[in-house]
């Protein structure tokens, strides 16, 4: 976490902590206790091993080992490990994804960093084209 730290450091929710509210960081952001709202940093976010967010992620890149409950907006790279846990939607440029990994999730791979608009599909033969 050394390209977007800030004077030598980065933000931290430490285990004991549980934080209600919007985050807005220019830097990198780790979370190890509980988040309920959103963060938007341009640095990366990394939800430890007993950290958990419920709410919106806005960031250029996650490293997940705990839960995520809501929207996730990566505009690079989204690393899943074997003990994550996702919930919501999802728009990333990339995804690396480890056994184990739990995604239950609308995802959308965007390379041009932009978020994209979600949309529910009810019946897949009404916007989908049938392939063999």
């Amino acid at each position: 976490m050394k390209k977007n730290e800030i004077n030598g450091h980065y933000s931290r929710i430490e285990n004991s902590t549980k934080v209600k509210g919007e985050i807005l960081s220019k830097g990198d952001f780790r979370i190890d206790g509980l988040l309920e709202g959103s963060i938007k940093t341009n640095g990366k976010v990394v939800v430890g091993l007993d950290g958990s967010i419920k709410g919106a992620v806005t960031c250029s890149n996650a490293d997940i080992e705990g839960k995520i409950n809501g929207n996730l907006f990566v505009s690079e790279t989204l690393s899943l490990r074997s003990t994550s846990i996702i919930e919501g939607d999802v728009v990333i440029g990339k995804l690396i994804v480890e056994s184990g990994a739990t995604l239950n999730a609308n995802c959308s791979m965007n390379e041009e960093g932009k978020k994209s608009d979600f949309k529910v599909v009810k019946n897949a033969n009404e916007t989908h084209e049938k392939t063999a």
